[in-house]
Formats: structure tokens, sequence, C-alpha cells
């Protein structure tokens, strides 16, 4: 407990504002608190390419998992050539990833930190209209958001003639239906449209050809929400900030059978042992750690030697898995691994879109051969059967990632513990 980092505004720009009583942060206070300072200062003293260039050089990348440039991201929104054509910034809330519940904490602790980095975004992407896609089972955010959004606009910080900058914003909050796939941005915009949340071909890729046919910009809440304090401190502080050559902070944490599950803003490249250790306070007691997962239910598993590993994109993707949402799960040695891998190998055959032959036909394949193997009647190849599969389902081979990511826990889970596997053949 001793180790763990002091919360504060030098050191944590996504949380330092959260009030000790954990109650929502209103408009008032968070303008108390240097908030819409940084929404301010861009309007009148930059252009939109200031911040794009900015974002850029602060290392900012994607919270949602994908760890992709967020200001090389907002460069690809082609230059404007009508300045009637609409501009949309998509706000990616559908946190549908089991285990994850980090940006739900941003949404109900701190929304008008995650709206004044939608209108940073969109001012810098020149977008006129924005969507929050928010998960439907959110119930209280949806609460929050509308009520944020009214304040916001009653500030003037939302719609035409932005603080007399000329510039013009509407946002509007979408609760989605619950469906995993909205999490791919193309599904999103899909759903958001009306039509079935199936991922699109690409290209043409969102930046050209979006919601509705218009330039599209689709970003996570943890991302947006970054956004306003580098505007406001700059790259050097935002940089500074980190251990590894990822910059920033991140919403890191362990769920399971710890005695302290949560999440916390830690900087990138914080070993996973000091996470469990330190904030989760190690495992329950008369249980030990077997395995891990590092972000989400589709990441690799990990073994107790890997726990030192540094929490950042590449380290993670070095030692094979993904960094994900960085939100950890903990086995413990209780738990026999063909039974977990099954519960989430049904949990991705039902969240499948059904698009294509290898995710809509192998994926309730693999639950049918690990269910004979949890009941210890399996047959001498389904091991072999499963390993296919997975280079079947693997990367570039489906149309998009959602079946390479549900292979990952099966692959790693018999790569680790392929003895427990073997028990289970007749």
């Amino acid at each position: 407990m001793n180790n763990k980092i002091v919360r504060m505004e030098e050191t944590h720009p996504l949380t330092w504002r959260i009030r000790d009583d954990k109650k929502t942060i209103w408009i008032k206070e968070y303008c108390n608190k240097n908030g819409y300072n940084a929404f301010k200062k861009a309007i009148h003293q930059n252009t939109p390419e200031d911040i794009i260039s900015l974002v850029k050089e602060s290392g900012l990348k994607g919270r949602g998992g994908a760890g992709f440039s967020t200001g090389l991201k907002w460069s690809l929104m082609p230059n404007i050539t009508n300045n009637q054509e609409h501009r949309y910034l998509l706000c990616n809330a559908d946190e549908m990833e089991p285990g994850t519940y980090k940006d739900r904490l941003l949404i109900e602790y701190l929304p008008h930190q995650l709206i004044e980095g939608i209108l940073l975004s969109a001012f810098a992407i020149k977008a006129t209209r924005g969507y929050i896609f928010l998960r439907g089972e959110y119930v209280k955010g949806e609460h929050i958001l509308r009520q944020a959004i009214q304040e916001a606009i009653h500030f003037g910080y939302i719609g035409c003639n932005i603080l007399n900058s000329g510039f013009n914003f509407d946002l509007f909050l979408h609760t989605g239906a619950g469906r995993y796939i909205c999490g791919e941005e193309t599904a999103l915009i899909n759903s958001l449209e009306g039509r079935r949340a199936n991922p699109r071909f690409k290209p043409p890729f969102p930046a050209t050809f979006g919601l509705w046919g218009k330039p599209t910009c689709v970003n996570n809440v943890e991302t947006l929400s970054n956004v306003p304090s580098i505007v406001l401190n700059g790259t050097n502080w935002y940089k500074k900030l980190s251990k590894s050559s990822d910059t920033g902070t991140k919403l890191m944490g362990f769920s399971g059978k710890v005695k302290n599950p949560g999440v916390w803003e830690l900087p990138f490249g914080i070993s996973a042992r000091e996470i469990l250790e330190d904030y989760a306070l190690g495992m329950q007691s008369g249980l030990s750690l077997k395995a891990w997962q590092p972000g989400g239910a589709g990441t690799d598993f990990f073994t107790q030697k890997h726990l030192d590993l540094s929490m950042d994109f590449s380290t993670i993707s070095q030692a094979g898995s993904r960094l994900g949402t960085a939100l950890a799960m903990a086995v413990d040695n209780q738990i026999n691994m063909v039974s977990l891998v099954h519960n989430i190998e049904k949990f991705f055959a039902r969240e499948s879109c059904g698009l294509c032959t290898p995710c809509r036909d192998g994926l309730p394949w693999i639950v049918k051969i690990l269910h004979t193997l949890k009941n210890k009647k399996g047959q001498s190849n389904d091991i072999e059967n499963l390993e296919r599969l997975c280079i079947s389902l693997s990367p570039g081979k489906t149309f998009c990632a959602h079946a390479p990511g549900a292979i990952a826990p099966l692959q790693s889970a018999i790569k680790y513990f392929r003895s427990e596997f073997e028990n289970g053949i007749l």
C-alpha cells in the first residue's frame, strides 16, 4: 500500500478531479477545477491544425485497445471542400469487453471532462456534429450524460458560434442495444445508422466514408478524456508522466479473486506485479495466482512469470499478448482452464455477427469441443483440432478482429496449461 502513487493534478490528468465522496462533478465544480479552460484556449488561440500537431507530438494512443496514434487518426480526415458538409466525431462508449469498466468511471464521475475532450477533438477535425454511442446497460451513465450535455449547452459550450469563435457543434447521446461487435468502429457506424451491426469493408475508411457517407472519426471515451490536459499543460509534461515509450497515464486495474479489485490511473511502464500487489493487494487468502489476462477477455493469458512485465503496448505485445483495455483479470489456482476458456468462447460465439464463415462456424465448433473436454468426454484429436481452428481464425483470415481476439485466450491456455486439456480426453 505504501508504494501507491498519490493522486494529484500533476500526476493524474484523468482522475485528479474525482471527489472523495465519488459524486458526479457537474459543470460549476468542473469549471472551478480548470474545466473547459483547454477548450477556451484552443478555439481562441489555436487553429485546428495546431491541435492535431499537438496531439500527434504528445504521442497519445487510442485507449480502446488498438493503441493507434490519435493525432495520426485525426490527420487522416480529408480537407474540407464544402463548408456545408457535415463531418462527424463519434465517441465510442459501448464498453462491452468483459471485466472492463474504466469508461464507465469517467462517464459517471467526470462527464464534462469527456465533453470537453469531444469539443477539442471536434474542433481539431472540423466536425460539426458528434454522437456518444453509449452501452445500453449504462443507465446511470445515460442520465448523467444527458444532464451534462444540457449543462454544456446552457453554458454556451455546445451550439452555434460557440464562445463567439465561429465554431459550430452539436452533440447527441445514443444508447446501444448491447452488441460486443459495436466496439468495431464500422459496426458502430452501421448500428448508429439503424442497420445491423456488421463491420464494413475497408477501404473506404470512416475518415472518408463514415456515418451517412460523410467523413467520420471514432474515438474511445478514455482517449478523448486525455485531450484537455494535453492542450492545457503541453506535450513535455504529458510525456514525462510515463515510465515507458508510451506516453501519459492509463486507467488500469485487476479483477478476479484479489483482495481489492478496482481501476486506478497509473503511468505506462508500471509492472503488473505492482498493480496486483500494491493496488489490488494480492490474491485472497488461501489462493494463489495461476494466470492472468492483461486487458480483457480477448487477450492471451499470461502466467506468474510474466508479472514483472511493463504495462505498455509494445512490451505486452512482444511477450505474446495485448495490452487491450489494461483491465487485467486474475485467475486463481482453483479454476480449471478448460472450464474458464469454455465460458469465454461461449461469449464470443454468441457475440459473433455471423458475417464471415470462419467466425460464424468456427467459434461454435470450438465451444462444442471445449464442452466435451470439460466433461472429460473428449476425443484423442480434439486438442489438435482446436489448434487448427486457432490458425483458421487468426489475424487476416476473418473479416474483422473479433475471431482473432476470441481465440487468443484459447491458444494461450493450450500453450501454458495443455495438461488440463489432455485430462479431458476419454
